[in-house]
């Protein structure tokens, strides 16, 4: 079990003026903390730097009762938001959005800080944001409009579709994408005019409430959006019990238990859960290489030492199990062994360094205690498999193995951490199955230069999210629905789908002239006749459904 080091403790206490960078300081992170919804003389919850191990600071520890408190100011202030025209709402999501960017460099800093993850990556999260703002912005008012449908009988019933907002919306947002977990879904519900409540993770608060700042500098009311820090067996309950509606990123088991209390209430939940992700490689994959520090075109070999290393592996969608075809196997694995190698692991605050660290001791441990189980039950590690104290507590080289089996908790259980087996297979047939033999479904990737094929396996796997010559990055898009079957979750997030979700739809049909149910003399039996007749007539007119 890796022990938690505590080198060199930073001394905020007594230096409120520390600069762990340019643009943060412990008073500023004073002040962001000041901005969460809690009750005076909250305890202290320490947040880590996980790059040293020193504490980057601190946030109140929020109760149940603080989490009632904030519902309450949070509806009264929904009131007001849900009869704002849509077009001011969206002026303020497009002005957040040039706020995000202006002020990149600060939410980089944070994100770097709070979760160890490299800059290059960081700024995933910043462009993403920016990104899904924009996306709601502009495709609000179209989506949220009354629309007229078909009626029950064409001419004499008039119907419209409505969309109202759900009321108060709860995040209950994971560690790992500090930023756009905890509040790009929240622009979509906002932007349906609901109240918002947050709950980001313990261990990465500050970047949440970095962004919800901003958001009150476009335009946003004060009180329309709450943050509650604290740990979240203590809030998170007391946050389904008040919301209309719940949104949760983080483990599949934590999420069954939301899930029962949320169906206990009849509310509405959306959940994107845990995963085992599979990446297929075929024969005729295109296994360039970078030039120069630049990707020519597709290459397999350096888009899954993405999907393998980003984030240190914490990422939701990471590749975690890796399928390459026997014609080409004995040249892909080691050509991906030696760009795993080559990612240069680092602690700065710049674009130099490819692999952060992993977010804290509890995270190593299990990525280490993974791997020592599988090599110790026969896996053979191709590179990596060891931690790196030496750049920081955390630091865990990136790893592939070889020869991982059943008996390993690495083959089915979800590690988290930049680590991969890679696996031998023949056919298509065989590997279809081999790939949908696990208890997850978020994501996978096909490798081919063969496009019928692609999708003719993508067709085969029970997967949420499945890209094509990439590992992951092309289907997070804003526009496009993403989300996990079996136990991977439920709902989805993105497009148009990720913004009606946080509304509850309404149907108001009127009659104009003949009743639906009789005709004015009552005799039922021509009345039977005739709809029967005009039924039969109504299935050849174009338009008619």
């Amino acid at each position: 079990m890796a022990k938690k080091k505590k080198a060199n403790p930073a001394p905020a206490a007594t230096d409120p003026e520390r600069r762990w960078s340019p643009r943060i300081s412990a008073r500023y992170l004073e002040r962001l903390a000041g901005r969460a919804a809690c009750g005076p003389d909250r305890q202290p919850l320490e947040v880590e730097m996980p790059f040293t191990g020193e504490a980057l600071g601190s946030v109140p520890a929020g109760t149940p009762d603080d989490v009632h408190a904030a519902a309450a100011t949070a509806r009264e202030a929904q009131r007001e938001w849900a009869a704002t025209p849509v077009a001011e709402r969206a002026r303020v999501l497009l002005r957040f959005h040039d706020l995000v960017i202006a002020n990149a460099h600060e939410a980089l800093d944070l994100i770097q800080l709070e979760l160890g993850k490299s800059r290059k990556h960081a700024y995933d999260e910043v462009l993403d944001t920016a990104i899904t703002a924009r996306y709601y912005a502009h495709i609000a008012a179209g989506t949220l409009r009354p629309r007229l449908r078909q009626g029950a009988f064409p001419l004499f019933t008039i119907t419209r579709e409505y969309h109202h907002p759900k009321g108060l919306v709860g995040f209950i947002s994971p560690w790992n994408f500090p930023l756009i977990l905890s509040v790009t879904d929240a622009l979509a519900a906002l932007m349906a005019g609901n109240a918002v409540i947050i709950k980001p993770d313990a261990q990465t608060p500050y970047s949440c409430l970095w962004a919800v700042a901003l958001l009150e500098e476009a335009g946003l009311p004060r009180d329309l959006v709450q943050v509650l820090t604290g740990r979240g067996r203590e809030l998170g309950p007391a946050i389904v019990d008040d919301v209309d509606c719940l949104m949760f990123t983080g483990s599949t088991a934590t999420g069954r238990l939301l899930a029962q209390q949320a169906a206990g209430r009849l509310i509405d939940y959306s959940m994107e859960l845990g995963g085992k992700n599979p990446a297929v490689v075929l024969n005729d994959a295109p296994l360039g290489h970078a030039v120069a520090g630049l990707r020519l075109g597709v290459s397999a070999v350096d888009g899954l030492a993405v999907g393998i290393a980003a984030g240190a592996g914490q990422v939701c969608v990471s590749t975690e199990r890796l399928y390459v075809q026997s014609g080409v196997y004995d040249r892909f694995v080691p050509d991906l062994v030696e760009a795993l190698q080559s990612l240069k692991l680092g602690s700065s605050l710049s674009f130099a360094d490819d692999v952060g660290c992993l977010s804290s001791a509890d995270q190593l441990a299990k990525v280490s205690d993974h791997v020592d189980d599988a090599v110790g039950k026969g896996a053979r590690v191709l590179c990596g498999g060891r931690a790196r104290p030496d750049l920081g507590p955390y630091f865990y080289e990136p790893t592939l193995l070889e020869e991982v089996s059943d008996e390993m908790a690495l083959c089915r259980d979800e590690t988290f951490g930049p680590v991969c087996a890679v696996y031998r297979f023949d056919d298509v047939d065989e590997v279809a199955t081999r790939v949908n033999d696990t208890e997850y479904g978020l994501s996978a990737s096909i490798w081919t230069r063969d496009g019928v094929a692609a999708h003719d396996l993508a067709a085969r796997i029970d997967a949420g999210t499945i890209t094509v010559n990439d590992a992951y990055q092309a289907a997070w898009a804003s526009a496009s629905p993403m989300g996990g079957s079996k136990q991977s979750g439920v709902g989805r997030r993105h497009g148009r789908v990720g913004l009606l979700k946080f509304t509850e739809a309404q149907t108001v049909a009127s009659e104009w002239g003949l009743a639906v149910d009789h005709l004015p003399f009552g005799d039922h039996e021509l009345y039977a006749k005739l709809m029967s007749a005009t039924i039969r007539l109504l299935k050849y007119v174009p338009g008619i459904k």
